[in-house]
């Protein structure tokens, strides 16, 4: 036997053309009920307003198809390599925006690959590990984010004296917009504080101001 016909039995044994039809669906059983587990997860963990419904269903879908293909690559040499030049063509234009949906899509995925592998053991406990640590994220507490302070005031000399009573009563402050209009000025400043009424009241105190607006923003945070 020749070396070229050893490595072509070497290559051609990692291949299993003689999968059962129970061990085809105990892997796609087992990837759905891990995916619905994903789905679950992603219920609980989703902070967004919008929840995406269809994203979250696509999970468990996601690894059953997963499991399929990786099923169908260890069953025969041809198909695989076939299929490896399919899929490299595939290209997706939706833009995953927020990174967990990104996470969770990759969970789906790689449990199918594992699944589709046989290593079912491995498939469960990872996802187990995983919801672990996200959970214990999860619920780690966020630092309070910055406010902001909308100052409207009709002259310009409002601004050394709101200096004064922001040094008193922030731990932090920037001043992210001035918009001088003829009517006066408007004022954007980036703050952190505990005394938020008695930082309100105060500068509406400043003379010639006559607005002021606290709020909270959803950007990055301060710390």
């Amino acid at each position: 036997m020749s070396i070229q016909d050893v490595l072509k039995k070497s290559f051609l044994s990692q291949f299993n053309s003689e999968l059962s039809t129970p061990d085809i669906l105990v892997t796609l059983i087992v990837a759905a009920v891990i995916g619905i587990y994903i789905f679950v997860v992603y219920r609980m963990v989703c902070r967004k307003a919008f929840y995406s419904k269809s994203f979250a269903i696509s999970l468990p879908i996601i690894a059953m198809i997963t499991a399929s293909i990786i099923v169908t690559i260890q069953s025969n040499a041809v198909i695989s390599l076939g299929m490896v030049g399919a899929l490299s063509i595939v290209r997706f234009r939706t833009a995953v925006k927020e990174p967990m949906d990104l996470a969770f899509l990759f969970w789906a995925i790689s449990v199918g690959i594992i699944c589709g592998a046989s290593l079912i053991e491995l498939a469960a406990e990872a996802s187990v590990l995983i919801t672990l640590v996200m959970l214990g994220l999860h619920f780690v507490p966020n630092a309070k984010p910055a406010l902001l302070l909308l100052v409207n005031g009709t002259d310009p000399g409002i601004q050394e004296p709101l200096h004064g009573v922001l040094k008193a009563n922030t731990s932090y402050y920037k001043i992210k917009s001035r918009n001088r209009t003829g009517a006066g000025i408007d004022l954007i400043v980036e703050l952190k504080t505990k005394r938020e009424e008695e930082l309100v009241e105060q500068v509406l105190a400043i003379p010639k101001v006559s607005a002021a607006t606290l709020m909270t923003h959803d950007g990055e945070i301060t710390y």
